[in-house]
């Protein structure tokens, strides 16, 4: 990022391009670690590749017609993208973009995968099922390298260093694992306070491991100290009332919290250290705006309900 993300630049966001290469819901996107190309799985079945660093176009579209499409990551190697199948089984399938090729299918999952979830060091990866389970992966084995039954929904992510992993459990617990010794349990479980109209649906670390952000199906989001487990935001005022997964992720400094909106097509930005609310962007966004993401490496963001838009500062700082 060559700009200083502050409360001006946040406020002059503004969509600079809307793609309609979709007929249904994006329900996932990823950015690549380099931030260059962006990646997009859709209800209708498709993949779609954009280019963020030159033209800002969509590059290629590809189909999963048959197993549907979920929970999309670029691995490690740029060319390669994991996710998890909404159609035909449960397995999470590892696909060369280059040639549209799928490397390897991963089974075991018995019932419809709700994370996934690529290690930020390694070829490591996790997934969490309604099947009330957790596992560990790694992408040169078909073969699931560990598992843990929980209670209830999960959801899970690795910290920035991927030495340990987060699992939320049942929307009112998180449990820390040591990823060398995972198999012992839990070093440290956070309890919080279960919210009665709502179930979280998504947990991300901030990019220096001290957070740990929940997102939720209701009108919530949740910051919580990583270390301690206190809770130290409630961020809210943005609408939900349908019960969508609506992602919430950070800024890539983490000095800003943002959500979509399933009513009125807007981005709702949150300063992380003291709760405030910082913008309400205006989108193009028709649907319910599902995902919003920060590229890691550029000053963009990038959000989505059928449509994808491509948002960038207006003003200097």
């Amino acid at each position: 990022m060559k700009m200083k993300l502050g409360d001006s630049v946040v406020k002059s966001f503004r969509v600079a391009k809307v793609f309609r290469e979709n007929t249904d819901r994006i329900n996932s996107i990823d950015f690549s670690a380099n931030g260059e190309n962006l990646i997009s799985a859709s209800d209708d079945d498709s993949i779609v590749i954009y280019d963020c660093a030159n033209e800002g176009k969509s590059k290629r579209t590809l189909n999963s017609k048959k197993y549907g499409v979920d929970h999309i990551n670029y691995t490690h190697a740029g060319n390669t993208v994991i996710y998890s199948s909404n159609k035909v089984d449960d397995a999470i399938r590892y696909q060369s973009l280059h040639d549209n090729k799928y490397l390897r299918y991963f089974a075991g999952h018995t019932k419809r995968v709700v994370c996934l979830c690529m290690s930020p060091v390694d070829d490591s990866f996790l997934s969490g099922s309604l099947d009330k389970t957790i596992r560990l992966w790694d992408l040169r084995s078909p073969t699931c390298q560990g598992r843990m039954q929980i209670p209830g929904r999960p959801i899970a992510s690795f910290d920035p260093e991927g030495l340990i992993f987060a699992a939320g459990i049942n929307s009112e617990m998180i449990k820390l694992y040591d990823l060398r010794s995972f198999d012992k349990g839990p070093f440290t479980t956070f309890r919080l306070q279960q919210d009665k109209d709502c179930d979280w649906t998504s947990l991300k670390f901030s990019s220096d491991g001290k957070l740990i952000l929940i997102a939720t199906n209701g009108t919530v989001i949740r910051l919580i100290d990583a270390f301690h487990g206190q809770p130290l935001q409630t961020f809210m005022g943005h609408l939900n009332t349908k019960g969508l997964p609506l992602e919430a992720s950070f800024s890539p400094d983490g000095q800003y919290v943002l959500s979509g909106s399933s009513q009125d097509g807007r981005i709702h930005v949150w300063n992380a250290e003291n709760g405030s609310k910082t913008a309400v962007l205006n989108g193009s966004h028709p649907g319910p705006l599902q995902c919003v993401k920060f590229n890691p490496r550029y000053m963009m963001l990038a959000s989505t309900c059928t449509n994808m838009a491509f948002w960038l500062p207006s003003v200097e700082e």
